[in-house]
C-alpha cells in the first residue's frame, strides 16, 4: 500500500510492549498509558500544550465510548443490591435448591444457574445474589465449599463474562479496539466460548471428583454447615410479604427474558440491546424500592443508584486510561489530535498490520497463539477488562497481516483475557466468590489453573481452524 512507518508508529508499538511488560509485572498501567498518549500527541502536533490537552481529550473520548457499558453495569449492580436487601434473590433461586441432591448435581446446577444469572446481572452481583443461598445446600449434599466456588467462578466469571452476550460490555470494548461491529465479535465468540466452557468445567469436575474420592479434598463437616446457615446477609427490612417476594421473583425473570425475545424480534444489537436491558433494570429497581421502603422509597432509589455507580466507576477507573491509549490506534487519533497522520495512513494499527504482512510470514496458528498469549497477559492485572482493548487492537493488527479472521482473533483475545483476569485465575480477582464460600482465594486459583489452561489450549487450536 506504500505506507511508510514513522516515529508515531514505532512509539505506538513501543508503548504496547511497555503496557504488556507492566501487566506481566503486575503493575498498574495508567501512568504508562498517559505518557504514551502525551508522547504520541507531541510527535503529531509538536506542541506541548496540545499534547497535554490531548491526554484529557483522550479520556473524554474513552469515557464517551465506554459510558453505555459503565452505566449498564452500574444499574445492574444497583438492582442486585435491592434484590439482596429485600430477600427477593432468595426466592428467585429457591426452586433450584430442590434439584441439588448429590455433589455432582450441586456442581452443575449451581454452575449453570450462575452462568444464566451472570448473563443478565454480571458475575460479581450474581455471586452475592445466589452464593449465600445455595452454598449451604451444596455443602449439605457433600460438595466442598471449594467446589462451589469453582463452579461459580468457571461458569460465571468464565463462560458468562467471557461471552457477555446480553449486557455486551466485553465485546463492546474489544470490538471498538478492533474496529469492527459488536455483533461480529459476539457471533465469532459463540463457538469459542462454549468450547472453552465445556472443556474447562468438565476437566474441573473430573479433578474435583477424583480428589474427593482419594480423600485429598475433604468435605466440610456439620459445624461448617451450621456456620454457613448463620452467615447469609440479613435483609435490611422485612416489609415485603412472602407472597409479594414470590411474585417479584417470577416477574423479574419474565421481564428480562421478554427483553431477550424483543431483541430477536426487533433485531436489537449492541447499544440498543444494552439500553433495553438497562431501562428494564431501572424500572425493576424503582418498583422494588418503592414497595419495600414505602415513604423512604424515593430517597432509597437514589441511594441504590449511587451504590451502583460507585461500583461501576471503581471497576472501570483503570480501564479508561488504557482504552484512551488504544483508541489512538484507530479513529480515536483523528478525533483527539486531528488529521495529523502520515499521508495515506489507514490508522496506526492498520499501517502496522500491512507492514507486518509484508515482512513477517504470519498464519492462522501464529495469530491464534499470539492472541491467546496477549489476552492472558492482559488479564494478569486482575480485572479482565482493563487490557481487552489491547487484545482487540492486536487482533486488528494480526488480521490485516493474515488477511482474515479479525472477529475470531478478537473474540479469542477477549476470552483469554477474561478467563485469566476476570475471576478464575488471578487470586485478587477471586475474592468475591472466595469470600462468599469461605475458602482461600489462592487455593481456589490453584484449583482453577489446570482446567483453565487446558481450556485455553483447546480453544486456541479450535480458533486456528476458524480464522
Amino acid at each position: 500500500m506504500g505506507i511508510q512507518l514513522t516515529a508515531l508508529h514505532w512509539v505506538y508499538v513501543l508503548f504496547i510492549i511497555l503496557v504488556m511488560g507492566f501487566m506481566i509485572k503486575r503493575r498498574d498501567t495508567s501512568f504508562i498509558c498517559v505518557v504514551g498518549i502525551f508522547i504520541l500527541g507531541l510527535l503529531a502536533t509538536s506542541s506541548i500544550f496540545q499534547s497535554v490537552m490531548g491526554v484529557f481529550n483522550s479520556f473524554i473520548y474513552a469515557i464517551s465510548e465506554l459510558l453505555g457499558t459503565i452505566l449498564i453495569i452500574s444499574i445492574i449492580v444497583a438492582m442486585s443490591k435491592v434484590l439482596a436487601a429485600t430477600g427477593v434473590n432468595e426466592k428467585m433461586v429457591a426452586p433450584f435448591t430442590g434439584l441439588i441432591r448429590t455433589p455432582a448435581l450441586a456442581y452443575w446446577v449451581i454452575g449453570i444457574l450462575m452462568m444464566v444469572i451472570s448473563w443478565f446481572f454480571w458475575p460479581s452481583p450474581a455471586v452475592a445474589l445466589m452464593g449465600a443461598v445455595l452454598l449451604p445446600v451444596a455443602v449439605r449434599v457433600g460438595l466442598p465449599a471449594l467446589g462451589v466456588a469453582m463452579a461459580m467462578n468457571l461458569f460465571g466469571h468464565g463462560i458468562a463474562l467471557s461471552g457477555d452476550f446480553i449486557i455486551q460490555g466485553a465485546p463492546k470494548l474489544t470490538a471498538d479496539a478492533a474496529g469492527i461491529p459488536v455483533h461480529d465479535v459476539i457471533a465469532a465468540s459463540v463457538p469459542l466460548v462454549f468450547v472453552m466452557g465445556i472443556v474447562t468445567t468438565v476437566v474441573a469436575f473430573w479433578l474435583l471428583r477424583r480428589d474427593m474420592q482419594r480423600g485429598t479434598l475433604q468435605v466440610e463437616g456439620e459445624e461448617y454447615f451450621n456456620r454457613l446457615e448463620n452467615k447469609g446477609e440479613e435483609t435490611i427490612f422485612n416489609v415485603l410479604s412472602s407472597r409479594m417476594k414470590t411474585g417479584l421473583a417470577v416477574l423479574i425473570p419474565v421481564l428480562l427474558f421478554t427483553d431477550v425475545l424483543i431483541m430477536f424480534k426487533a433485531n436489537l444489537q449492541g447499544g440498543d440491546a444494552t439500553a433495553l436491558i438497562g431501562g428494564t433494570c431501572v424500572f425493576i429497581l424503582i418498583l422494588i424500592a418503592l414497595l419495600a421502603h414505602r415513604n423512604e422509597g424515593l430517597e432509597k432509589i437514589t441511594a441504590y443508584l449511587i451504590e451502583g455507580f460507585q461500583f461501576g466507576f471503581r471497576v472501570f477507573g483503570p480501564v479508561i486510561p488504557i482504552a484512551a491509549f488504544f483508541y489512538l490506534g484507530d479513529a480515536g487519533f483523528l478525533s483527539i489530535f486531528g488529521d495529523l497522520l502520515p499521508k495515506g495512513s489507514q490508522g496506526l494499527v492498520n499501517d502496522l498490520g500491512v507492514a507486518l504482512a509484508q515482512s513477517v510470514p504470519l498464519n492462522a496458528a501464529v495469530g491464534a497463539v499470539t492472541l491467546t498469549t496477549v489476552g492472558a497477559i492482559t488479564g494478569l492485572d486482575g480485572s479482565g477488562f482493563s487490557g481487552i482493548s489491547l487484545a482487540g487492537s492486536v487482533a486488528h493488527l494480526f488480521s490485516v497481516a493474515i488477511g482474515s479472521g479479525i472477529a475470531t482473533l478478537t473474540a479469542l483475545g477477549q476470552i483469554a483475557a477474561i478467563w485469566v483476569g476476570g475471576g478464575t485465575l488471578v487470586p485478587w480477582a477471586l475474592i468475591p466468590a472466595a469470600a462468599i464460600c469461605g475458602v482461600d482465594p489462592f487455593e481456589l486459583a490453584r484449583r482453577n489453573l489446570v482446567p483453565v489452561v487446558t481450556g485455553l489450549i483447546v480453544t486456541t487450536i479450535v480458533a486456528m481452524f476458524l480464522i
